[in-house]
């Protein structure tokens, strides 16, 4: 009898383990639970909070169609499954009553290892990884709402440390290859330490090439006294030739070894999402600590996230194994038309082709938006909705891009062909455009001047819009309530523009310059290392009005009032390869006080005492603007008040 319970037992696990219908976490260990969460605080009617913190590991069958896109799982070592297994650091906030839960899981991709959709969403004044205090909740949004917030790790290539949340994927044991990599220091140390992303196959200095430019677009040049040594596999010190300052770019390229999958951080999402949404239990018989909650999942990634996202989705990962939807709601943020250098042999995760940097490394290629579309310049035809069109599972999207994003990440691609003529997006696609934003600014952020930048920062939030925007989309998914229309420029109606002064209209502000050059896209030509540049692709950028206000897209209050010129994009200074943008930073620009001083200064803009020549006409023109933004469903009307009170 006891021979046969047991075989009764096995049979049930190998069922549990190789079941179609399983999601492939097979092991999901619970390392603590907290309970209440956040210091005991409650959220409105939903009330406190439980806090899990796990570490899930994933098995996924190199043959299966759903992984057999991930670069370099044929390669790695299988268990005795013959499957590839990982692991992931996994976080949840659940409400500690099921019932006051609004039965939606929101994954929040993290950035880097951190939660920054948190303090997007939540108001909170820093990014916080360690979720302890009360005050680490921010304004509480997402859990007045009853949302469960999940988070886990997808880049392999994190290091642990500051509540980081970090992904293991498997090594590649005896693969070589050539790797490269662009450092700019923004610092004048000499030598300077740099860290690579892979070890170094031997420490010969005759494998290795090291040059330097001091503008991305400059020739790559080795001049004398420009030296690199190894201090270990993965750390090189670069002497620096006279002749270039802070902001130059080293290009150091070497013979790598042991590449990490990290295509696999697609799947960890993948599993991890589906597990908690359909099993009550993994193989081991671990309790899923969200089973019954969940009918539905919004996956929000911002920046880098964001362009995970695109990746996510162009991969073909929003089915499982058993193909189930994964999400059916993304919002992908500050994104433009980019993807990532993830599911490639030895993939760098954290790099991003901007103006002065990156320019040359795979992964923000095209297809740059969502329908299928041609290429002019390959003969490609391709777009992040072609696997989920053929399968069947197209999330809804809700996409939104700060001004930055036309500048610096081929926004306008998302809008146009690879001619520049408009195209139209898909029934399921929304796109937003919060004007003149920078790409990403805190709660309480003030405009500051930065080590690098020319100009001072902007400091244009985009929680209010981002959170009404989730409202829509979770009744779009949950009630078919349609979100509101899109907000983006276009070509077809001449918001977008040419990327110079004179065509997009922005004002000639005394002392202050308009940028001579934008990031430009190329068709790289990857058979030679480094890679070069191919045909361009157009772009364009949103025309403004008389104060460089963008003419398309969403307008905060403080905008349609404003008290300043507030643009996505900055300027590098002197020092620091002076004149090209200015990374991620935006710039504020008051207007002066009254009329003689803006004469005495040449500025062709209407002074705060022209504009508003009575007290309170500022604060009735914000409020005006904030009920309109509440009656478009483009504002809560829980944070008007925050418009009124940055009114003065």
């Amino acid at each position: 009898m006891r021979q046969v319970r047991r075989a009764v037992m096995l049979i049930a696990a190998i069922i549990i383990f190789a079941s179609p219908c399983a999601a492939k976490v097979v092991k999901f260990e619970i390392l603590r639970v907290e309970s209440p969460a956040f210091e005991g605080r409650t959220f409105g009617s939903v009330g406190t909070y439980d806090r899990i913190l796990a570490r899930a590991t994933i098995a996924v069958a190199p043959d299966d169609s759903h992984n057999k896109i991930i670069a370099d799982l044929d390669r790695a070592p299988r268990n005795a499954q013959d499957q590839v297994e990982a692991t992931t650091d996994v976080e949840i906030l659940r409400p500690t009553v099921a019932a006051n839960g609004n039965r939606t899981l929101f994954y929040d991709v993290l950035n880097r290892g951190s939660k920054l959709g948190l303090a997007l969403f939540n108001d909170i004044p820093a990014v916080t990884n360690d979720l302890v205090k009360a005050a680490d909740a921010g304004n509480g949004f997402l859990m007045n709402r009853g949302y469960t917030v999940v988070w886990s790790g997808w880049q392999g290539d994190v290091l642990p440390g500051s509540g980081r949340m970090t992904f293991s994927p498997p090594i590649v044991s005896g693969v070589t290859g050539l790797a490269r990599e662009d450092f700019i220091f923004d610092h004048t140390n000499n030598p300077a330490s740099a860290t690579l992303s892979y070890p170094a196959v031997d420490l010969d200095l005759t494998q290795v090439r090291v040059s330097v430019r001091e503008r991305e677009a400059d020739p790559h040049v080795t001049p004398a006294g420009l030296e690199a040594t190894f201090e270990s596999p993965t750390k090189i010190s670069i002497k620096r030739p006279e002749g270039f300052d802070a902001g130059a770019i080293y290009e150091f390229i070497y013979i790598a070894k042991d590449p990490k999958v990290m295509g696999l951080g697609f799947a960890a999402t993948r599993d991890v999402v589906s597990f908690l949404r359909n099993e009550t239990a993994d193989a081991s018989g671990t309790a899923n600590p969200l089973a019954g909650r969940i009918d539905r999942a919004i996956g929000f990634g911002l920046s880098q996230s964001g362009r995970y996202l695109h990746d996510f989705l162009y991969l073909g990962f929003n089915a499982d194994e058993a193909d189930r939807v994964v999400f059916e709601g993304l919002m992908p943020h500050i994104s433009g038309g980019k993807k990532t250098f993830t599911n490639y042999r030895f993939g760098q995760p954290g790099r991003s082709p901007y103006e002065h940097a990156d320019m040359l490394y795979p992964g923000a290629d095209f297809p740059f938006t969502y329908p299928v579309t041609t290429d002019t310049v390959t003969g490609k035809s391709d777009g992040f909705l072609a696997r989920c069109l053929a399968t069947g599972n197209c999330p809804k999207i809700i996409k939104t891009d700060s001004e930055l994003e036309f500048y610096q990440q081929r926004a306008s691609l998302v809008v146009t062909d690879t001619q520049g003529n408009a195209i139209t997006m898909p029934d399921n696609v929304r796109l937003f455009l919060l004007s003149n934003l920078q790409h990403y600014a805190l709660a309480r952020d003030k405009s500051e001047l930065v080590k690098a930048c020319a100009n001072p920062t902007n400091p244009l939030n985009a929680g209010p819009v981002v959170r009404a925007l989730l409202v829509a989309m979770n009744e779009w998914i949950a009630k078919g309530t349609l979100p509101p229309d899109s907000r983006y420029p276009s070509r077809s109606d001449a918001t977008l523009a040419p990327p110079w002064a004179n065509a997009v209209g922005f004002p000639k502000i005394p002392g202050f310059a308009y940028p001579s050059r934008i990031a430009q896209p190329t068709a790289l030509k990857s058979d030679g290392m480094p890679p070069s540049k191919g045909a361009a692709y157009p772009v364009f950028v949103p025309k403004t009005d008389a104060d460089g206000r963008d003419i398309a897209g969403i307008h905060l209050p403080t905008l349609e009032a404003p008290a300043a010129t507030h643009t996505g994009w900055n300027l590098r200074k002197a020092g620091f390869s002076e004149g090209e943008l200015c990374d991620n930073n935006g710039t504020m620009i008051p207007f002066a006080a009254t009329r003689e001083e803006r004469l005495k200064n040449n500025d062709p803009r209407l002074s705060m005492a022209e504009r508003y020549p009575n007290e309170g006409d500022r604060a009735a023109a914000i409020a005006k603007a904030t009920q309109q933004l509440i009656r478009d469903r483009l504002v809560l009307e829980e944070d008007a008040g925050l418009f009124i009170a940055n009114s003065n």
